[in-house]
């Protein structure tokens, strides 16, 4: 008779079957070292594991993690992870249907800020907090996309700009506490970010800092003097948990977990080395330490994160709803690595110890795992952020460089079609987008004028007044309305 499913906790790890691996250290010896805002599945999947496999081996107690939650949608993760101890189970899909199963014990406890904002002032400047990290998503680091500079815009900062009352917005806290540190003597921290977006670091410290300056210019010189801001780059294929993972997770492990985290096997981070005040030896687990990431972060933008944005939109306009069900198409496979090879892979510096063809063909066997079941919809989602940091900068050294540009032409026209929100069979499409008002309606003004989604300088710079463009995603777009998507990749494939 198969064991009952057991509520994960502290109080249950040990009575877990054999076969799912838990904490091999005392939790109650680690203290923390590390504060994380934005706990999502990633953060669970990456850093967090990775700190917690450094525990395994009996290293790095005193860099337990204290997750901070900021927006009204963490108080599911609140409750989810303080029910079961800050405990949760990472699970790998392998391709094969096999699963494995490891209950996570590196983070220590978990805060929501609005519950309680001074908790988290009083743990960011506590003296044994020497990283700051963050996954806030692209979205979050408020870059105008057009100047690149700061946007002071957002109820949060604009309240904490205005310094009424305690913090609300990370970058409020991340500022407040550098200044208690500072009148306190205590040595700075380090702050890492952790998301998917160009020179993480540097965007990173450059919003902050200027976001201090506009607080107090002399707090911004201090900081910008003694706090770092590494880059990294950060990659594991990781869907949204849905609800038969729980379930999976009860029947197969029997465990009873409110919100496990599951991902494909792969995994990488390439973190630079520049912390002020220590760091884990993250290094004994796999993490690439170098003193520059710039070439494996282009690799895995224009690579890994443009080829995403590359099959979602074709994909769900032809039907599919998964990513491994694209990715099992010849014809996709086809495009994506004409656009791998011949777009991407040009505008790539060296990549030291890197076979580019080998990982272009890696990341197909990665889409193609059907047990990760990564949806369209979520590679589709916030696409104003994606497509200019991922895929035109791509466009715009091949368009100087005199290299080819029709794939991108077709992924970007794909973008404006699947932006109308009615697919091929007339049936609505959700799109998910902080811009969506501004892109749905360039892309409703398409019937009139075909440039319409195009001339958003925001999103595309000058791609529009650029007729070596212009004319293939004319022709692209034309293609999808009256071909549909498929046969507009045929007919690419033949051409």
């Amino acid at each position: 008779m198969a064991q009952a499913p057991l509520t994960l906790s502290t109080a249950t790890l040990g009575d877990l079957p054999a076969e799912v691996a838990v904490p091999a250290y005392d939790r109650g010896r680690v203290t923390a070292g590390m504060v994380h805002f934005g706990v999502g599945g990633f953060f669970r999947a990456h850093q967090a594991m990775y700190l917690d496999q450094l525990m395994n081996q009996g290293s790095a107690l005193d860099w337990g993690i204290v997750g901070v939650g900021t927006m009204p949608g963490d108080v599911r993760m609140r409750d989810a992870l303080h029910a079961q101890d800050c405990l949760y189970t990472l699970v790998l899909k392998h391709p094969d249907g096999s699963r494995e199963a490891r209950v996570i014990g590196s983070l220590v406890d978990y805060l929501f800020a609005p519950d309680d904002p001074q908790a988290v002032l009083d743990r960011l400047a506590d003296p044994g907090t020497r990283i700051v990290s963050m996954t806030v998503t692209e979205g979050g680091y408020h870059v105008n996309q057009v100047t690149g500079e700061f946007d002071p815009h957002g109820a949060d900062v604009e309240a904490d700009l205005a310094g009424d009352g305690l913090p609300r917005s990370v970058f409020g806290f991340i500022t407040a506490v550098a200044r208690m540190r500072r009148d306190a003597g205590t040595p700075p921290f380090t702050v890492m970010s952790c998301d998917n977006l160009p020179g993480n670091g540097h965007v990173a410290g450059t919003m902050i800092l200027a976001f201090a300056k506009l607080q107090d210019p002399e707090l911004a010189a201090y900081m910008r003097e003694h706090i770092p801001f590494p880059n990294c780059m950060v990659d594991r294929i990781t869907p949204v948990t849905q609800q038969v993972d729980i379930a999976d997770l009860a029947e197969r492990f029997a465990v009873a977990d409110a919100w496990p985290v599951v991902c494909e096997p792969y995994t990488q981070w390439v973190l630079e080395n520049h912390f002020a005040s220590g760091r884990p030896a993250y290094e004994d687990v796999g993490v690439q330490i170098v003193d520059d990431v710039g070439p494996y972060e282009l690799m895995k933008l224009r690579l890994l994160n443009a080829s995403h944005q590359a099959l979602c939109y074709l994909g769900y306009l032809s039907g599919y709803r998964y990513a491994h069900e694209v990715c099992q198409d010849p014809l996709f496979v086809r495009f994506l690595l004409g656009y791998m090879e011949d777009e991407g892979s040009p505008t790539l510096p060296e990549v030291p110890g890197v076979d580019l063809d080998a990982y272009r063909h890696q990341l197909i066997e990665r889409f193609a795992n059907p047990q990760v079941r990564d949806t369209l919809a979520r590679l589709c989602a916030e696409s104003s952020d994606r497509i200019p940091k991922w895929l035109v900068p791509v466009i715009d050294q091949n368009l100087a460089d005199g290299g080819q540009i029709e794939r991108s032409a077709l992924v970007v026209a794909a973008w404006a079609r699947y932006a109308e929100g009615v697919d091929e069979q007339g049936q609505p499409i959700e799109v998910v987008d902080r811009h969506k008002d501004k892109v749905m309606a360039a892309a409703r003004a398409q019937a009139q004028d075909d440039l319409a989604f195009l001339r958003d300088r925001d999103f595309f710079g000058a791609l529009a007044e650029d007729e070596r463009f212009t004319g293939p995603y004319r022709r692209f777009l034309a293609s999808l309305h009256e071909n549909g998507a498929r046969a507009t990749l045929e007919a690419l494939a033949g051409g």
